[in-house]
């Protein structure tokens, strides 16, 4: 029509930078709620209290800020250490928030299950420039950047048994949910083999310990494994508990760790705790008892 002006066409440059600085602003954005989500998911802790009175609160406090301080700096040899005790008897005020859940819940009261005795999980939610401080007092940095994923090989001996544990398969039901709670605790992510994957690559128990990394990572390529970490349990009679070796390879040095009597659930906390030590630059895990 006359009078109006024809639309002018955008010249192609300046669409396509156009449309690159909306991408990259969507992926910032995204990215930034993904490191939120993971941030909150590290200074988070559950623990089992017995009623919702504060006595209890207070003593699940302290023990949920001890696992975060281990969560957040990827070093495991915090655990019981002597120097934690004040920071647990004033855990309350770095806590930004908590929750309970009923583990008994949509079950009848017995006797005084509604008060005193009954079992609740205590979540917590600690506040990050706080545990940073404590940290920071304790000569520790936390651990932010990103954390590679374990592909966890594990062999399981208990007289003539021998598996190896697997992503799939009724046998490592008990074993695979251990360690994925030990990964949650640890704040690592970890994944299993799954048992066609190793029977295609050939390998069982007996050979995890001596098989080169190289030869264990395409087997949970798939699931998004990125360090090999080894470990092989022996049931020993004599200590009522497992025999334990860990292994991994990471920026050309070889780490191994061992410990005696002790449950496959403790067992798997070192593991991964140990791991979570190499990675994030706090030493070996050897001196880890």
């Amino acid at each position: 029509m006359a009078g109006l002006l024809e639309p002018r066409p955008v010249p192609t440059g300046i669409l396509m930078r156009v449309v690159a600085r909306t991408l990259l602003a969507a992926i910032l954005i995204c990215c930034g709620g993904v490191v939120s989500a993971v941030a909150d998911e590290l200074y988070r802790a559950q623990t089992v209290v017995t009623g919702q009175g504060e006595p209890n609160r207070i003593i699940g406090f302290g023990a949920c800020l001890e696992d975060v301080l281990i969560k957040v700096s990827g070093q495991p040899g915090l655990a019981g250490d002597r120097r934690l005790a004040t920071y647990k008897s004033k855990a309350s005020e770095a806590v930004s928030n908590f929750s309970y859940h009923d583990q008994f819940a949509g079950k009848p009261h017995r006797d005084e299950q509604g008060t005193r005795d009954r079992p609740y999980d205590l979540t917590v939610q600690f506040d990050d420039k706080k545990v940073d401080r404590i940290l920071g007092e304790l000569g520790l940095k936390p651990w932010r950047s990103q954390r590679p994923v374990l592909g966890v090989f594990v062999e399981m001996q208990h007289g003539p048994k021998d598996f190896v544990v697997a992503a799939d398969g009724a046998q490592s039901d008990l074993q695979r949910d251990a360690l994925a709670a030990a990964a949650d605790k640890r704040g690592m992510r970890v994944v299993l083999p799954d048992t066609a994957a190793l029977a295609r690559a050939n390998v069982g128990p007996a050979e995890l310990l001596k098989l080169p990394p190289a030869k264990l990572m395409p087997i949970v390529a798939s699931g998004g494994g990125e360090v090999a970490l080894v470990g092989r349990l022996v049931w020993d009679d004599k200590d009522l508990g497992w025999a334990t070796r860990w292994q991994l390879t990471w920026h050309g040095k070889d780490y191994k760790w061992q410990f005696r009597g002790v449950s496959f659930d403790e067992a798997f906390r070192r593991g991964v705790g140990g791991a979570a030590q190499v990675l994030s630059g706090n030493g070996d895990p050897a001196r880890f008892k």
